[in-house]
């Protein structure tokens, strides 16, 4: 079992910048693949970007392509989301999720793919 903490959320102007931190315990870090999703009122729980175990592998959700990167720090256990140009559509709550993985290559998209979540961090983009 790994449980993860979400940091770093707040209230941004548009165009503004963000990164979101996900820190790990319990288990290896490194087995798991990550993944990062955010979630409205009302509105189902959606994919925002992913890395596989040996984070050469990153994924992104198309209208977070070339603004957001996802990266991970094994040595600290620890998975981030740097998000730049930020907009008001992306004010959501930020989860991160975790997945053991026997492939390191593999990356994951959808939420009940990932069985390990955090409790998530409030990003707010103002226009």
């Amino acid at each position: 079992q790994v449980q993860l903490g979400e940091s770093g959320g707040g209230l941004v102007q548009a165009g503004g910048s963000l990164r979101l931190a996900c820190a790990a315990s319990g288990r290896t870090f490194s087995n798991y693949a990550m993944g990062w999703f955010r979630q409205v009122p009302g509105k189902e729980r959606e994919f925002v970007a992913t890395i596989s175990r040996s984070g050469g592998n990153t994924y992104y959700e198309d209208s977070v392509r070339g603004r957001f990167t996802i990266s991970r720090d094994d040595a600290k256990n620890t998975v981030y989301l740097q998000m730049n140009s930020l907009k008001p559509e992306d004010t959501a709550v930020y989860y991160c999720a975790a997945r053991p993985s026997g492939d390191k290559g593999s990356y994951y998209l959808l939420p009940n793919e990932y069985p390990f979540w955090g409790q998530g961090t409030q990003v707010t983009v103002s226009s």
